[in-house]
């Protein structure tokens, strides 16, 4: 996996990244250390997920798009409302599909998508080693199943999962300052 770039603009502090990909790939990480970095307020995707959707992923059960509808609104407002503030943000998001990413994209249309790609094995690995984490290794592979990495016409970066953090943040602030 190599890191590359679908689409670029500039940042700046009014600014939108969604860090996005499957389970494991290092979502919450990734844009936590970057929010830090660039001082962007930061929305862990994972909590606005409503209980019912956690105790389905938890017992082991993949969302279907309708369950994923209200919770991707949710992201997106938050978004919104941050932008709407004059404040930059970081939010995480597995956003799977680019009909998810659009309907992201209909909150804010400059949002630039951060697509941390991972092999399915180092996804599973990670997934199966973390604790207190709602989301089973076993759903994984479902998303995996679903997942459209985003194309060459959509605002978003690929970088490689399986390189640090610290290396992933470098790479995409490197980005950034290269305007």
């Amino acid at each position: 996996m190599t890191e590359t770039r679908a689409a670029h603009r500039p940042i700046n502090a009014t600014s939108a990244i969604v860090v996005m990909g499957v389970a494991g790939c290092g979502k919450s990480a990734v844009g936590a250390a970057l929010a830090a970095r660039l001082g962007f307020d930061f929305v862990e995707g994972d909590r606005l997920h409503p209980p019912e959707n956690v105790a389905r992923m938890a017992s082991g059960q993949p969302l279907t798009d309708e369950l994923r509808a209200g919770w991707l609104d949710a992201i997106g407002a938050r978004i919104a409302e941050t932008r709407a503030a004059g404040r930059g943000v970081i939010a995480t998001c597995s956003a799977l599909k680019r009909g998810y990413r659009d309907r992201l994209r209909g909150f804010r249309s400059d949002i630039v998508f951060l697509y941390l790609e991972i092999d399915p094995a180092t996804a599973s690995r990670r997934v199966a080693g973390r604790k207190g984490h709602f989301m089973p290794a076993s759903l994984v592979e479902s998303q995996f199943a679903i997942l459209e990495p985003p194309d060459a016409d959509e605002l978003a970066w690929t970088m490689d999962a399986r390189r640090p953090v610290a290396a992933i943040v470098t790479a995409t602030l490197k980005r950034l300052r290269q305007g």
